[in-house]
């Protein structure tokens, strides 16, 4: 299984090579969107869209509602597994 990572693409990079400039939680990244380009999208449209990223390919256009509740389902997630790992320090 793979993780997908909301991101919200800034800019058109490079249109010929179909790069594009993400903000992924606000970190700047350039990402691969070849698998997102299609009747429905061509680059320009994708300014502003959100994206699930996974190694450095846009694999789905999502909607902005869906991209904050997983972010913050991660970051939950995140929290939950810090947590786990203090309470497993504390018991050595």
């Amino acid at each position: 299984m793979c993780l997908g990572i909301p991101a919200q693409i800034k800019e058109i990079v490079d249109v010929d090579n179909q790069i594009a400039m993400v903000d992924l939680s606000g970190v700047s990244r350039e990402v691969n969107i070849a698998c997102v380009l299609d009747d429905t999208y061509q680059s320009e449209d994708l300014i502003n869209k959100w994206v699930l990223v996974h190694v450095g390919f846009a694999l789905s256009v999502v909607d902005e509602d869906e991209a904050h509740k997983t972010l913050k389902i991660l970051d939950e997630i995140g929290e939950l597994s810090a947590t786990m790992d203090d309470l497993d320090q504390g018991s050595k």
